[in-house]
């Protein structure tokens, strides 16, 4: 197999467990809070549910859990699932049961989905809420692209290739000037799913994809890759999609989500013992 260059503005990390993920993205997140703390004022992350949450779990812990600013962060949702908010398949109960009730943010700075919404009017409210805060400036704005500009947007890959609520060959990924969006055919359950945008995401200062699992090699492999040296990849494939206007891409990848890559020297860490 050639080796190919990984997309511009984009790194890859590639771990031997996901114990090591979990190591290396906590420092990650950490020094990006503390650089948006500094040069703004404030850090705005927004999650995705998932398998995602689980690798959050270092910074419940020393040193992150005592040294973080936590009063500065700003948590939102690229996705949402329609259901309550203390239903299993919710993404803030994941994220509220594995992360934020063990970290001091003020609940005020928590932006969750409108659960007592029908999904097009939470998708509606969601995105005049983050208007708002860009007005103030707690959310930063792309010069470029006139979008929000997240601080941080971490999202997980499905096997398909999906990042936040935007699936292969969806019309969502058409959409140009909305920021958050709705689907209600999702091919994977619950089918009603509030998401941000592909100039949303690609606004953001900083995104990190994670990926583990060998049932993820394939789409990982087609993803990566700038399509003008790499494999043929689907124009509709919203991993693939994912390419930051002006900010930068971080790839946590496990070896075996991984086992189809084949990088250029230098292209890409790889992640043994700290």
């Amino acid at each position: 197999m050639a080796a190919y260059e990984p997309k511009k503005n984009s790194e890859v990390r590639i771990f031997e467990s996901s114990d090591e993920i979990a190591t290396d993205l906590a420092e990650y997140i950490s020094q990006v809070s503390e650089i948006s703390v500094k040069e703004r004022g404030y850090f705005t992350i927004a999650l995705s549910g998932g398998p995602l949450v689980s690798f959050l779990r270092k910074l419940c812990e020393g040193p992150y859990n005592k040294t973080l600013d936590w009063s500065k962060w700003y948590i939102f949702w690229s996705d949402e699932r329609a259901v309550a908010k203390n239903h299993a398949d919710s993404n803030y109960k994941l994220t509220k049961e594995g992360f934020l009730s063990k970290v001091p943010i003020l609940s005020s700075h928590v932006y969750s989905i409108n659960d007592n919404a029908t999904v097009e009017d939470a998708a509606t409210d969601y995105e005049f809420v983050i208007r708002q805060l860009v007005k103030v400036r707690t959310i930063g704005v792309s010069e470029s692209t006139d979008c929000p500009k997240f601080d941080l947007i971490l999202l997980g890959m499905g096997s398909d290739g999906h990042v936040a609520s935007l699936f292969p060959n969806h019309q969502a990924l058409e959409l140009k000037d909305d920021w958050v969006t709705y689907i209600t055919d999702s091919p994977q359950p619950p089918p009603e799913r509030i998401t941000f945008t592909l100039p949303v995401i690609n606004s953001a200062s900083n995104i990190a994809i994670l990926a583990t699992g060998v049932d993820k090699a394939t789409a990982v492999q087609l993803a990566v890759y700038d399509s003008s040296d790499g494999p043929d990849t689907p124009a509709s494939l919203p991993a693939w999609m994912v390419q930051p206007t002006d900010g930068k891409l971080v790839w946590f990848l496990d070896k075996v989500a991984a086992s189809s890559l084949e990088l250029s020297d230098g292209a890409y860490e790889h992640h043994r013992e700290y």
